[in-house]
């Protein structure tokens, strides 16, 4: 389990204040808009910052006391792989060996192969799409506990995309203990693969919630003014005006259908609250 308690950082006139948990076997999402906060909350996880104050723990310890062993049980990506541009996939095999006890060689070897990634062509000459494959692969081929995929899919077209997300997939179904954390801009990616999901905003928790609940019960309700003036808003969670009239955000699609048959609604997704919240 990941436990992120009272995290806070300062950045000039930004504070991140955060708390979030993961609980093994599930797959968590991290949403926002660029800049809200969701890089430096992987990057304090990971103990590449230090925050001004709060806890974070993995598997019970606080991330500043993990052992070598303890970090070996964590997988990550970030914006590129952490090798030079001038190895090859050859030249990572014998690095992971020596980085990882657990590491397989020959999952890793198989997986290459079928996702199309060259043993022996130099990163520099990867495509986009091989890079990111690449990431997720070296994430995963030691065992790893816990995953924290910062924007994994990022810039990928969609059979790229596709791989990454079956990859996790049957990892999860392999490794049914794993717990992982994800950020994302592409919502269908978070809809068909995480459990619940954080929105955070302004360095803040603004939404935390199970998916099914954001594809089942969040909705857009589109109406003139004169209806949004008779409405009941008491399951009203934003409200935006539009060219023609008023658009409100609920997390209570139901009660609207069934009391208000004359409105136009249309079910809500991740991005709703990205834009609405």
């Amino acid at each position: 389990m990941i436990k992120v308690d009272n995290l806070a950082k300062k950045y000039g006139d930004f504070g991140l204040e955060v708390s979030l948990e993961i609980p093994d076997g599930t797959v968590t999402g991290l949403i926002g808009k660029n800049g809200a906060g969701k890089s430096t909350t992987i990057k304090a996880i990971l103990g590449l910052i230090k925050p001004d104050n709060g806890h974070i723990t993995i598997n019970g310890k606080e991330v500043s006391e993990l052992t070598n062993s303890d970090k070996c049980m964590i997988g990550a990506t970030m914006s590129d792989s952490g090798f030079s541009m001038y190895l090859n996939a050859e030249d990572v095999i014998h690095i992971l060996k020596k980085m990882y006890p657990l590491f397989e060689e020959s999952f890793f070897r198989n997986k290459c192969s079928e996702l199309r990634i060259p043993m022996d062509k130099q990163f520099k000459d990867f495509s986009t799409g091989m890079r990111a494959k690449l990431r997720v692969l070296i994430a995963i081929s030691h065992k790893a506990e816990i995953l924290i995929l910062d924007e994994p899919t990022a810039g990928l077209d969609v059979e790229a995309r596709n791989e990454i997300l079956d990859l996790l997939r049957q990892y999860l179904v392999d490794n049914e203990k794993c717990s992982i954390l994800i950020t994302s801009h592409i919502s269908t990616d978070l809809e068909g693969l995480c459990d619940d999901i954080y929105l955070i905003s302004n360095g803040k928790v603004v939404v935390h919630e199970d998916t099914d609940v954001i594809l089942g019960n969040y909705a857009l309700l589109k109406m003139d003014e004169k209806s949004y003036e008779s409405l009941d808003k008491e399951y009203v969670l934003t409200t935006k005006k539009d060219s023609y009239g008023v658009v409100c955000l609920t997390n209570e699609r139901q009660f609207y259908a069934e009391n208000y048959p004359e409105l136009v609604i249309e079910n809500g997704n991740i991005d709703d609250l990205i834009l609405y919240i």
